[in-house]
């Protein structure tokens, strides 16, 4: 009784202090902003699934109304009972605590409103984002001045919001346990539904997080957090908010019968489509939309809420992943990999890409690196792609007007014995220095051949003669209008070889973005693997497809029938699509170490690498690989029959199109 009497004039005056607009206490710091609450964004495939969540802070915040009312009367109970009734201060409230503290002699109880919570959260949360731990430490700290400061902000925050305002700012920013910060995130990660289908129990559950959200979450401390949660439903009886029935049913019910415990894969290590994963937040983080430096993009992408919406057809990805291990088993014992990357014509839409190794780095066999995009977006610097180059000199040569009937005088050569061509059949600036010595895969006796034939036994000599007449800087030119240039960013050489016979590393991105432009026509499109990013229910950019014309229709019509002949006559014979029409070609780089098929219909372009990754002029032959043997490791023995699994399933039901 005495320290009743004692503390009751204490207890009024700072209670008349903050109500009555005294001159001293509105001398305190008055200004509140509310902090911009970090929340972790989302990115979706084209049908919706999650692909993955990048965050530092696992939140998503929702409206008052997007919260279950129960929600809101369990954290009300538990927190702050008279929130509702009372201003800034809750008297009562600080009645109780300094009774306490006399009784214990220590300054335990924080005789916090639930506004006064929002405020002392609110300076935490802001002096953490800016890095300043000594003033996040200070902003909870059991002292007078400090007490007095949330007091202020907290009657200037009452004046200003509603208490409506306040608890969805206070559901919002609690942390909840188990890196879940909010209501939303908390009732998704504990209970795998949003915060607006939370029931009696979850509610009372969560509601009794906040307290002490490290010792009683539910994932590391089950029987803590039923003891707390149990607590919340006894108070919310006493309230009379719980009828006797409906309190001993939630009491009795146990905490397991509740929990669904979800993860977000926040990580690309964590995703279903981990490379897909890496590359789009690579992508996104060198788009200028989304902010003036790569440090922006990345804060606005782990901090700004984003929900992204790519191109990526996880029906299409799964059909790319199982072609790949099938053909090419993960760990074989020829030790190659094999990657494959699939493309919209006319749209530049990235459908899917995949690989047949695992994402990570922590055991063998695992790799980040991927193997389907330039290094600038993860990958590794690309292949040489060998003869998948000649569909460019057939373009260049349809320009210039020798058509389809075309034939080429090539010389003798065969793999053991090559044609030479000296530096004056290729002048600079796009010519030698020395004399080329040229191999053909399939032995030509010399002399006089159709071009068609040539582009089916893919012969060397036939097409290193065509350059000659033709020019390798226009051949070079064309290239380069399609887009192919380096997987690590440089340029498309000049020399011969590289131009003619595709000796130069690029990424399958490159080569299926090139063979797409082919496809719609002569039109390329920019690879496009978002289609919008919305940001608080909002459209923050919605990139459109980037296409231009870059060659005659009529000239890449032309090219496609010498495609379309290698695959009914040449090196794609035994892996025609079921059904339709494709164009395509082969292609190996020396010593066979590194083999491609790239292909065609209107609707999809796909490029498809199998090679050795870390050995790029290892010699492969006399190979065995899920159960094929392949005297060499060529285009047409195992990349090829990757490709036609790849298609024929993207493609089933689609209609059977002409080629341009």
């Amino acid at each position: 009784m005495l320290a009743a009497g004692l503390s009751a004039p204490t207890v009024a005056a700072i209670g008349s202090l903050a109500d009555s607009g005294s001159t001293a206490f509105l001398d305190l710091p008055s200004t509140f902003t509310a902090v911009a609450m970090a929340q972790g964004s989302r990115i979706l495939a084209a049908d919706g699934s999650l692909i993955a969540a990048p965050q530092d802070q696992n939140r998503r915040t929702v409206n008052f109304s997007q919260v279950a009312p129960v929600m809101r009367e369990a954290q009300v109970a538990i927190e702050d009972s008279r929130f509702y009734d009372h201003g800034a201060i809750d008297p009562a409230g600080l009645t109780r605590a300094v009774l306490e503290d006399l009784r214990t002699g220590e300054a335990s109880q924080g005789a916090s409103t639930l506004t006064q919570q929002f405020v002392k959260m609110t300076l935490q949360a802001k002096a953490l984002s800016q890095g300043q731990t000594s003033e996040a430490q200070a902003a909870t700290a059991k002292t007078l001045p400090r007490k007095l400061t949330d007091l202020r902000y907290a009657v200037a925050l009452e004046r200003s919001w509603s208490k409506d305002q306040i608890l969805q700012g206070y559901l919002n920013l609690a942390y909840y346990g188990d890196g879940s910060y909010g209501v939303e995130a908390a009732a998704l990660h504990y209970f795998d539904v949003h915060a607006r289908s939370l029931t009696l129990t979850e509610a009372a559950t969560l509601a009794g997080l906040v307290q002490s959200p490290s010792a009683t979450d539910p994932v590391h401390h089950p029987q803590q957090a039923q003891s707390r949660r149990n607590v919340v439903l006894d108070r919310m009886h006493e309230l009379h908010e719980l009828t006797t029935a409906q309190w001993q049913a939630a009491v009795r019910r146990p905490l397991s019968a509740d929990l669904r415990i979800t993860n977000l894969p926040a990580t690309c290590v964590a995703s279903d489509h981990p490379y897909f994963c890496s590359f789009v937040i690579s992508w996104l983080e060198q788009q200028p939309a989304l902010g003036a430096t790569t440090q922006a993009r990345h804060d606005l992408l782990v901090h700004g809420g984003l929900t992204i919406h790519t191109t990526l057809d996880p029906s299409v990805e799964d059909t790319v992943n199982a072609a790949l291990r099938t053909v090419a088993p993960e760990h074989n014992s020829i030790g190659v990999a094999a990657a494959a990357y699939v493309t919209e014509p006319g749209t530049g839409k990235v459908l899917a890409f995949g690989q047949d190794t695992a994402y990570g780095s922590s055991r063998p066999g695992e790799t980040e690196v991927d193997y389907s995009v330039d290094a600038t977006y993860g990958g590794s610097g690309g292949f040489q792609f060998g003869s998948t180059a000649k569909a460019f000199s057939l373009v260049t040569a349809m320009a210039q007007g020798l058509g389809t009937r075309a034939s080429i005088d090539a010389p003798a050569a065969d793999n053991q014995r090559p044609a030479t061509f000296s530096s004056s059949q290729f002048p600079q600036p796009c010519g030698l220095s020395t004399d080329w010595m040229v191999y053909n895969d399939e032995a030509w006796g010399g002399g006089r051949m159709s071009l068609m034939t040539a582009t089916a036994q893919s012969t060397n000599t036939a097409f290193v003669a065509l350059a000659s007449k033709i020019g390798v800087c226009a051949i070079h030119d064309t290239m380069t209008a399609f887009g192919i240039h380096g997987g690590d960013g440089s340029p498309l050489g000049t020399y011969p070889p590289q131009v003619v016979l595709g000796a130069q590393a690029v990424s399958p991105a490159t080569l299926a973005t090139a063979y797409a432009g082919l496809a719609a026509g002569g039109v390329v499109c920019a690879p496009y693997p978002v289609t919008s990013i919305e940001q608080g229910g909002k459209t923050l950019w919605s990139p459109k497809p980037s296409c231009r014309r870059v060659a005659d229709a009529t000239a890449v019509s032309q090219a496609t029938r010498y495609l379309e002949y290698n695959m009914t006559h040449g090196s794609g014979i035994l892996n025609q699509l079921s059904g339709r029409v494709s164009a395509g070609k082969t292609g190996t780089s020396d010593g066979n170490a590194q083999s491609w098929f790239v292909g065609y219909t209107p609707q999809l372009a796909t490029a498809v690498w199998v090679g050795n990754p870390t050995r790029p002029n290892r010699r492969m032959f006399d190979v065995t690989m899920g159960g094929k043997y392949c005297h060499a490791m060529t285009g047409a023995c195992y990349a090829a029959p990757i490709w036609r699994r790849i298609m024929d399933g993207a493609l089933a039901g689609e209609p059977a199109l002409p080629l341009p």
